[in-house]
């Protein structure tokens, strides 16, 4: 039996998002994820400005005038959601944690899935994959995804992104749109994404908060890594710690940015303080417009 908090809290978060998929999402959804290609519908008599390739010359010999083939989009597609859980997604500095942000991008874009009769599937992970969801259709379908990615309780801390794109490769055989939901704050993963990117349709949602790249001026601080659970005295006025934490994150930037250029990974930032509208959006134009050239 599911606490009705947790009903109430997922129905919010869909109440916030239905709107969207409807007037905003849904059809820019669409334009940036395609389907697998074109099948055949049916045909129809010629009218001047067809192009004259699609002509069926076998209906045309036995109608005595012209008939075209149709061919329509074959559009279901499988989205799957690769969502980090590892310890580090509990945190939030301003409105929201990172992991209420991964459920919120994700109930958008599963709505927006099954709006256009896609199938949406799950894989939470931490230092190993802990929970696997099918993929399927259906608003219901979609509300479960949503309440496992914010209420299931993972098991470890820590961040194996390269061991969870390496389960995707081994077992999705068929291509797949796959959102990567992580902050990314874990190394060796470079080749892994290389590997499902030539595979797959791989878009990476950077989950980031503010205090992540800026360490307040707070005097001495009592901190804690929220993976390993190591604590330890920092004076954040420290002109030393303060540049130490500054060539840590420029590190950490420059190696996904360079991975992301390297895979040709689609990326985005969504961030615990700002909406989430505005970037994805932006990503799906760009991809719209990519597609167009």
């Amino acid at each position: 039996m599911v606490p009705r908090e947790i009903l109430r809290k997922v129905r919010r978060i869909e109440i916030r998002t239905r709107h969207l998929v409807t007037d905003v999402f849904g059809g820019e959804y669409h334009s940036a994820f395609k389907g697998r290609g074109m099948e055949f519908a049916e045909v129809r008599e010629y009218v001047p400005g067809d192009d004259v390739r699609t002509i069926d010359w076998n209906v045309t010999a036995r109608a005595g005038h012209p008939f075209v083939k149709v061919f329509q989009e074959e559009r279901e597609l499988t989205v799957l959601f690769l969502v980090d859980q590892s310890g580090s997604q509990r945190f939030g500095s301003v409105a929201r944690l990172k992991a209420e942000l991964a459920a919120e991008a994700g109930a958008l874009l599963a709505l927006s899935a099954v709006q256009n009769n896609d199938k949406v599937g799950l894989a939470l992970f931490t230092d190993e994959v802990e929970r696997f969801v099918p993929p399927a259709k259906g608003r219901r379908h979609v509300l479960r995804v949503v309440r496992e990615i914010l209420f299931r309780t993972p098991e470890g801390k820590g961040t194996d992104l390269a061991g969870a794109l390496d389960h995707l490769t081994r077992f999705q055989k068929r291509k797949a749109v796959v959102f990567v939901v992580s902050d990314f704050l874990t190394t060796g993963y470079e080749r892994s994404l290389a590997i499902a990117a030539r595979r797959h349709d791989v878009i990476a949602l950077r989950l980031r908060d503010p205090r992540e790249i800026e360490l307040p001026r707070l005097g001495v601080m009592a901190v804690e890594d929220l993976e390993t659970g190591a604590r330890r005295l920092v004076d954040t006025s420290d002109r030393r710690v303060r540049r130490a934490f500054a060539d840590r994150c420029a590190a950490a930037e420059e190696t996904f940015s360079r991975t992301v250029r390297r895979t040709g990974v689609d990326h985005v930032d969504l961030w615990t303080d700002e909406d989430l509208v505005a970037p994805l959006a932006a990503l799906f134009r760009r991809r719209v417009r990519r597609m167009s050239r």
